[in-house]
Formats: C-alpha cells, sequence, structure tokens
C-alpha cells in the first residue's frame, strides 16, 4: 500500500507540477536576444516507449524525461544519457544513424546547458520544428506537448530553470497516424527528429509578440501596421521607424493589448527583378526588434496574377526540403541557398514549397534572391475529414505559417491542400481552412492542389467546389507518365473559372545518366520528351499563370521502393540526388525563356 501511495504521489507530481506555459508564437524570433541549444545532443531510441509507459501501458513516473542517476549501489536505473550517443540538433535521425533510417517511433533526445537568469525577464523556450510530436521536459518538468512536425513552438519555462546547470529533454516521437496532419500516407519521408533550431529566448515580462507591416493600396502607397503585446496592457507605446522612408510614428496600445497604424509612403517595391528589403525597427520601452521587410502587392485580375499592378508570369518549380546532395533534412540558409540557386539557374522567379511549411531560413533566403513563394501545410490526399481534432490541427499549422511569415514579401500564396478526393466532408474541412486563412491574412492569394477529373480520353475538365474559396485554380496533371506520353499533344483543357490557373505539378522520372529511346521509361530521354510535350501543351491552357513542375530534385521516398531505378528515390527531379542536371532541366529552361512573352 506504501509503494501504490508512493507511485500515485509521484506520477501526480510529475503531471501536476507543470509550471511552464505554452505561449504563442513569438514572431521574428531571429531578431530577439537568444542562446543557441543547437549542437550535440544524447540520445536513447525507445521502440516501445517504456520512458514514457509502464508494462501495462499507462504513463510513468519513472520515466526518461527525470534522467535519474543511481543514488545507491543497489539502486535500478536502466538508462543513461551521459552514456548515450550524440545526434547533431537541428537534424534528422534517419540520415545520423544507419539504425535508424526508416525509424518511426519514440526518440529521446536530451541535451545539458548552463542559464544563469536575467533579472525579472522571462525566458523563452523556442522550437522551430519537432517530428511530429514532442513532449519537453525542463529539469524533469513537463514545460508542454506540441503536435506537427514543420511549425514553430515555444513555451515560458522560467519558472523551470534554474541558476546554473539544467536539463531539457525532448520525447520525439514520428510515428503515422490515420487522424494526423499529414496523415499515414504521404509521398515524402517521414524524417524523426527535432528538424530546426532549438533557442532560449530572453524577453521581458512583457514583450511584443507579434506584429505584421504590410503595403496595403498601391495607388495610395498606404503602409498598414499592427502589433500586439503578449499581455494585455494598455497603454503601452511602440514606435515603428524604416530610417529609408523617414518614418518614425508611435501608437499607444489598447486593452487588448494590440495597436494600429495606417501612413502614407513610397517605397520601392519589392519584385524579383528588384528584391528590395527595407530595414525596419519596432521598439516598446528597451526592446527592440529588427526585421528586413520588402513592399509589394499581389492581386489577380480575370485570369492574371497580379504583382505591384503589373501581370506576372510564375515561373516555378516544387521543392522539397531535402538536402541538395543525398538525404536529410535541409535545414540551414546555405542548404536553402544551393536549391534557390538551382532553381535560378533554371529561370525561376517562383517556388512552390511543398508539402509543408519549410525553415524559416528558406523563406526568408527566397525573399533576399528575388524568390517569390507558394507555402502550403500537409493537408495532403486522403485526411480524416470528420474529425474535429484533425480540423484543429490543420487549422493550428496554417495559422503557425502564417503568423511566421506574414512579413515576407515573396510569400505570395497560402496554400491549403494537395490533391484531395472529392467529397462534401473535404469541402466543408477545406472551405473552412480558406476562410481562416482570409481572416488571418487579406493580402495574399488563396489556393490549393486541385485534382482533375476526365471528360474523356483527350478532354479534362476541372471540376471542384472550392473554386469559389480560392483566389486561384491550381490543379496537378501527369500527362505522359500516368498516361501515354503521346496524349499531351492531343489534350484539351476545360476549365470553367474566370480566375488564373497555376498547373502545380506535372513531369515524369528518369534516373540520371540512364539512356535510351524517348518512348523508354526511366530514361532522361523519356523525361526530356514528356516536359517538351508537356510545355507544347501548357501553351494551349487559356489563363495559365504560371506553372511549378514536379520536381526541383529527386528526394527519399518510401513509396518508391527497390527496383533498381528509385530505390528509395522519387526520380522526377531535374536534378539527380546529388545534384547534376538532367536532360530534362535544358527543356523547361529553354521554355521558361520565351514562356513570359507568350502567357502575360
Amino acid at each position: 500500500m506504501k509503494r501504490l501511495v508512493l507511485w500515485c504521489f509521484l506520477w501526480c507530481t510529475a503531471v501536476m507540477a507543470t509550471v511552464a506555459e505554452e505561449v504563442p508564437q513569438v514572431a521574428n524570433v531571429l531578431a530577439r536576444h537568444t542562446t543557441s541549444l543547437n549542437g550535440a545532443w544524447n540520445y536513447i531510441v525507445d521502440v516501445q516507449e517504456e520512458g514514457y509507459y509502464d508494462y501495462r501501458m499507462k504513463p510513468t513516473p519513472w520515466g526518461f524525461f527525470r534522467n535519474a542517476k543511481p543514488q545507491r549501489p543497489e539502486d535500478l536505473i536502466e538508462y543513461d544519457f551521459d552514456k548515450a550517443p550524440v545526434m547533431q540538433v537541428p537534424g534528422d535521425w534517419n540520415t545520423q544513424d544507419e539504425r535508424l533510417f526508416f525509424y518511426e517511433g519514440t526518440v529521446w533526445l536530451k541535451r545539458s546547458f548552463q542559464w544563469h537568469p536575467h533579472d525579472d525577464h522571462h525566458t523563452i523556450l523556442y522550437f522551430g520544428a519537432v517530428n511530429y510530436e514532442a513532449h519537453v521536459y525542463v529539469n524533469g518538468q513537463l514545460a508542454g506537448h506540441h503536435v506537427g512536425g514543420f511549425t514553430p513552438f515555444n513555451f515560458d519555462v522560467t519558472k523551470l530553470l534554474r541558476d546554473g546547470e539544467n536539463v531539457v529533454i525532448v520525447k520525439v516521437d514520428n510515428k503515422r497516424h490515420a487522424e494526423s496532419v499529414p496523415t499515414q500516407i504521404f509521398d515524402w519521408w517521414n524524417y524523426g527528429g527535432i528538424t530546426r533550431d532549438v533557442l532560449l529566448v530572453d524577453v521581458e515580462p512583457v514583450y511584443i509578440e507579434n506584429y505584421s507591416l504590410q503595403l496595403v493600396s498601391l495607388e495610395g502607397r498606404r503602409l498598414s501596421f499592427s502589433v500586439c503585446l503578449n499581455q494585455r496592457v494598455a497603454g503601452q507605446e511602440v514606435t515603428l521607424s524604416i530610417p529609408e522612408l523617414k518614418i518614425k510614428k508611435s501608437v499607444m496600445t489598447d486593452a487588448e493589448g494590440c495597436a494600429t497604424l495606417s501612413m502614407k509612403a513610397k517605397p520601392l517595391l519589392w519584385s524579383p527583378a528588384s528584391p528590395k528589403l527595407y530595414k525596419v525597427e519596432i521598439q516598446r520601452g528597451t526592446e527592440v526588434i529588427r526585421d528586413e521587410i520588402g513592399f509589394r502587392t499581389i492581386e489577380t485580375r480575370g485570369k492574371q496574377i497580379l504583382l505591384n499592378g503589373e501581370p506576372i508570369f510564375l515561373k516555378g518549380i516544387s521543392i522539397h526540403e531535402e538536402k541538395a546532395h543525398g538525404g536529410g533534412r535541409a535545414n540551414s540558409t546555405a542548404d536553402a541557398h544551393t536549391l534557390l540557386s538551382w532553381a535560378k539557374e533554371l529561370g525561376c522567379n517562383f517556388v512552390r514549397l511543398a508539402h509543408y511549411p519549410h525553415n524559416e531560413y528558406a523563406v526568408r533566403e527566397a525573399e533576399r534572391m528575388g524568390m517569390l513563394v507558394w507555402s502550403e501545410i500537409p493537408v495532403y490526399w486522403t485526411i480524416a475529414w470528420t474529425n474535429p481534432e484533425t480540423y484543429q490541427n490543420a487549422e493550428r499549422q496554417l495559422t503557425d505559417m502564417i503568423r511566421r511569415d506574414q512579413n515576407r514579401a515573396n510569400v505570395i500564396i497560402w496554400s491549403i491542400a494537395n490533391e484531395t478526393p472529392h467529397s462534401a466532408e473535404r469541402d466543408r474541412f477545406l472551405s473552412r481552412l480558406a476562410t481562416k486563412a482570409r481572416s488571418l491574412d487579406s493580402t495574399r492569394l488563396i489556393s490549393m492542389a486541385m485534382e482533375v477529373t476526365s471528360a474523356d480520353h483527350y478532354k479534362n475538365r476541372l471540376q471542384d467546389n472550392m473554386n469559389e474559396y480560392v483566389d486561384v485554380v491550381s490543379f496537378n496533371q501527369y500527362i505522359g507518365w500516368y498516361r501515354d506520353v503521346n496524349d499531351a499533344s492531343k489534350m484539351e483543357w476545360e476549365i470553367p473559372y474566370d480566375k488564373p490557373v497555376i498547373i502545380s505539378e506535372f513531369g515524369g522520372g528518369a534516373k540520371y545518366g540512364l539512356h535510351g529511346d524517348k518512348n523508354q521509361r526511366w530514361t532522361e530521354e523519356f523525361q526530356e520528351n514528356l516536359y517538351r510535350e508537356n510545355c507544347a501543351m501548357l501553351d494551349k491552357i487559356d489563363g495559365l499563370a504560371g506553372t511549378t513542375p514536379w520536381i526541383l530534385k529527386d528526394f527519399r521516398s518510401p513509396r518508391r521502393v527497390l527496383n533498381g531505378i528509385q530505390d528509395y528515390y522519387n526520380r522526377k527531379g531535374l536534378f539527380s540526388d546529388e545534384g547534376q542536371k538532367k536532360k530534362a532541366f535544358y527543356v523547361l529552361k529553354e521554355w521558361y525563356e520565351k514562356a513570359s512573352s507568350n502567357h502575360e
């Protein structure tokens, strides 16, 4: 009985003693005073989750999060983080430990660090992303729990930290579930781990939590500024400065801790040809947040997309967040720069960051390089449309994506889904997401990658109830890959909507260095001919405003099993997994060189 009472006491203490608080995402965390926890983390692979559950599958107070050490020779402690191997964070475990190449399950990661409190300041523990589910513990106490593998989250851990040595332990679980977002099946590698930065962020008790600065009127050149504090504190002065535009204006927060400001300005407009960014400062008391922000407008007129009031043809390519050479999750500015440089060499002014929000470094690097961006959440294929928790998960990811990147001038499209089968339940789910996106940000376009329904063998008709919720009609088609390559020249398209059209995917696979006849599948010549036939077909589509062929480079996928060609890679890239150009690269590059004059 005494042992049972002790067990209950310890378990209740472990669960109820959570004194951390999950706080809304802190905007522009890279501009704050931060301490990096990146680097070597010890890890323990926990296949049966014995560090979290007992043998009756009940949560245990003896979990690995305690980082327990034997106090007496007879003490039984069956794990030791200090003797465990290390992996680099940010990083994925699949490419850092060959035993974990296919692994889906729980891995515990631990990092010790020194910390000294800063007067009355608060400390936020920030994660750029953890795939997929994270339980975070600081000094044995639960800081919080997060679900979703591609968006940031943070906790106020001020009360959990102590002066001196501290320990953070994260239970990371990348198992797939039917009710998750994405769901159980998807065509990319399920990289597990702490895949983006881990930072300690030093803030005052009252701090600038979020802000938005946008050009909302081209004719009047009017800027709109909004800011919110983390607390509902009225009467706080916030000053916006844009020195190059000679703007310095102050505003007072209302009872909600928020303030708005509208002002006239004549900024040089951001565009792919001239990606101008202005240095911006936002100050409240001693707190100063610095950013670099570009100003542009994006809208549609009939079947045209207008950037800064002028028609633009989006010469794009789809990209997965995978390192340029070999596999592994991309997680740095250098990784992003290499991939985006390949896209620039192809002639692109636009990238579709598929099929989930990519690293903030990638979005910012694209902005500096003049690359427009389509950003997407992983509502992919068949989602649990009627599950309320699944919808809340998707909406949370959408909100976090928009919140993080709402000040990036290059992001012009929020995408809410990819290749989702038609149904009434799906329409309700996606229409709610579209409405939510528009309520969060009315300055950008909404789209999604739709599926095509065939009227007959050589006539495709796009018909999707979501047409009324999107600004841009986008769809995926694989004429020549899942149908005969020679069908492309005979194909007719019927798109009954007076809206711009983006072909969000087309293409086919080829193994770099494999050559043969143009009708021999998997050869570079087959892919080259497929692109040539498709580009000629796309020229006939009325209202074509852009394309993002599938895909920039070969990427890992467990759905593409061993056959001597794919070998766990999707081979539809224009670059190989090691960065060599395939012949189809030059076909698309040539088409893009003349595409603007043909379609604007």
